[in-house]
């Protein structure tokens, strides 16, 4: 179990930080290129251990289906609409939106795992809408466009990420998980670069130092790194069990970007965050029923 735990904190400590390097990088990359490559990058090295390991690359004519859409969902759902949006919104707050995750987890679980909505569920959904309010309330006051379209972005990334979540312990729960995330990621490239040739052919590119470095720290870290421990943790325990550890990455990610980008950290964004973070405990936490047995009733009466 320590490696289950080691695994978790590694990955939330470079998935807090890694919403900093993220907003360095797309202010001089365009944010479908910065993606494309940061997946590259990020499959490189998968593709390398593979080949060490004397695995087979080829993918099996049953598993392309489920590639494309591992793909699809981790590479333009969650990530490019992630990147896009995060243009128009600060780094902590894009950290905090994406981590509404676990709660698109509990929604998508319902329709596809019959995994019921409790109580304790339906409080914790309440609390993260409130919590959204909280944190979308001025722009949605003051009809800030680009704000609204950029945070309506992230969060229909996390909802990409929470489908992606259900469906890999669904369909990978028995694959080599590292050949499946390398797949996953070129082709993820593949779409991404396409994207990127239709819609940012005349964008400005400046392959400054602090861009570079953050895309290395983004592609070798933050994908390639992190998706193959969080997929694993997910095969070790119950994913409502990973899912609420991820509480920890917003709070960290508005305290990296309040300390190195100087990001304003309001007290609507920290009760947002706060709410968020409640909502997420109560939709991953399993509460033992107080009830007593219908038996001891009988038998005390």
């Amino acid at each position: 179990m320590y490696k289950v735990l080691l695994g978790i904190i590694s990955v939330t400590l470079v998935w807090g930080y890694t919403w900093v390097t993220m907003k360095i990088a797309i202010s001089d990359i365009p944010p479908f290129l910065f993606s494309a490559l940061r997946l590259l990058i990020g499959a490189l090295p998968l593709l390398m251990i593979l080949l060490i390991q004397r695995q087979k690359l080829t993918v099996r004519k049953q598993q392309v289906t489920d590639y494309v859409i591992m793909s699809f969902l981790m590479g333009i759902g969650y990530l490019g609409a992630l990147t896009y949006g995060m243009q128009f919104v600060d780094s902590g707050k894009t950290a905090v939106l994406v981590y509404t995750m676990p709660i698109f987890v509990t929604v998508v679980s319902h329709f596809l795992l019959q995994e019921r909505i409790t109580k304790y569920k339906m409080a914790g959904l309440l609390f993260c809408f409130v919590g959204l309010l909280f944190i979308l309330g001025r722009e949605i006051l003051h009809f800030e466009e680009n704000a609204i379209i950029g945070q309506l972005l992230i969060l229909l990334a996390a909802l990409s990420w929470g489908a992606a979540n259900v469906f890999s312990k669904v369909r990978f729960r028995n694959t080599n998980l590292i050949h499946m995330n390398a797949w996953q990621l070129m082709i993820g490239t593949t779409l991404l670069f396409a994207v990127s040739f239709l819609t940012e052919r005349n964008e400005v590119i400046v392959w400054s130092r602090e861009a570079v470095l953050s895309l290395l720290f983004n592609g070798l870290f933050s994908t390639a790194f992190t998706f193959v421990v969080w997929f694993w943790v997910l095969n070790q325990i119950e994913a409502s069990k990973a899912t609420m550890a991820l509480m920890v990455v917003p709070v960290l990610g508005l305290f990296f970007g309040w300390l190195q980008l100087g990001e304003t950290v309001t007290a609507g964004i920290m009760i947002g965050a706060g709410l968020i973070c409640a909502g997420i405990f109560f939709n991953t936490y399993h509460f033992r029923s107080t009830a007593v047995p219908s038996e001891k009733r009988n038998l005390s009466s």
